[in-house]
Order: C-alpha cells, then sequence, then structure tokens
C-alpha cells in the first residue's frame, strides 16, 4: 500500500491513493480553510470506517440486516508526546442482536486491520530527500 501527500498551499494537502484523490486542511482557526479533514480526523475515519467494514461482512455473512448501521469514534488530544488517546468505538445497530450475534459483530470489529495496526504500533522509518549536495 501506498499514497503520496502533495502541498497545495497554507495548511492543505492533496492526497492521493490509487485513482483516489482527497483534501487535508486545518480549521479556520489553525490557520485553514475548512475545507478537508484533518490528520487526526483521517486517523479516526480510517479506525471508523475499518470497524463498519468488519461489522458489516459479519452482518453480511449471517443475512441480517445492513441498513441503518453507523459508527462513531472519538478519542481524546493528550501530550507528552502530542498524540490521540482513548479511542472509543460505538457501533450502532438498528436491529436486534442475540448474544451470539453481537459477541461476533464485537469480534470481528476486533479483527479490524487498522484496530489492530493501532494496538500493536508498526515500526515508523522517516527518510528526507532533498536536493542537498552530497560532498565527495
Amino acid at each position: 500500500m501506498e499514497i503520496s501527500v502533495e502541498h497545495l498551499g497554507d495548511v492543505q494537502f492533496e492526497i492521493r491513493s490509487r485513482n483516489h484523490t482527497l483534501v487535508v486542511d486545518q480549521p479556520v482557526e489553525n490557520g485553514g480553510y475548512d475545507e478537508g479533514m484533518t490528520p487526526p480526523e483521517l486517523l479516526l475515519a480510517s479506525l471508523g470506517s475499518c470497524a463498519a467494514y468488519y461489522a458489516v461482512q459479519y452482518l453480511r455473512a449471517r443475512s441480517l440486516p445492513l441498513e441503518g448501521l453507523r459508527v462513531r469514534v472519538s478519542a481524546q488530544k493528550t501530550k507528552g508526546p502530542a498524540r490521540l488517546a482513548d479511542f472509543q468505538i460505538e457501533l450502532d445497530y438498528p436491529g436486534a442482536l442475540d448474544q451470539r450475534q453481537r459477541e461476533g459483530v464485537m469480534r470481528s470489529v476486533h479483527s479490524c486491520l487498522i484496530h489492530n495496526t493501532l494496538l500493536n504500533p508498526p515500526k515508523i522509518e522517516i527518510a528526507l530527500n532533498d536536493a542537498t549536495p552530497v560532498p565527495a
């Protein structure tokens, strides 16, 4: 998997993945134009949509209704270092599920790729490629 991020100006960035494009921005009070989600909001969106995907896969496999499923994700900002903490995923399902189905949905959501990535932080390497000449 790979995405590219290009600076558009000010605090706006264009993210490209496969044939998809999205703009990331900041709220007006942070110097942006509020024309896109912030990076932390994208992280929450990624977690929420992944949880929803896994819940839908479970429901679909059991021929249970899918209409009306909603997922909300929240987190707290914290410092030392600055980060998001205390994520909470809340699923609202308008239908009735028995205990086995409820446990199945929960197990399914716990299998979410983004959820598991956050629980098992990956190694992150950062490289800077610039035009600085290398001394001979």
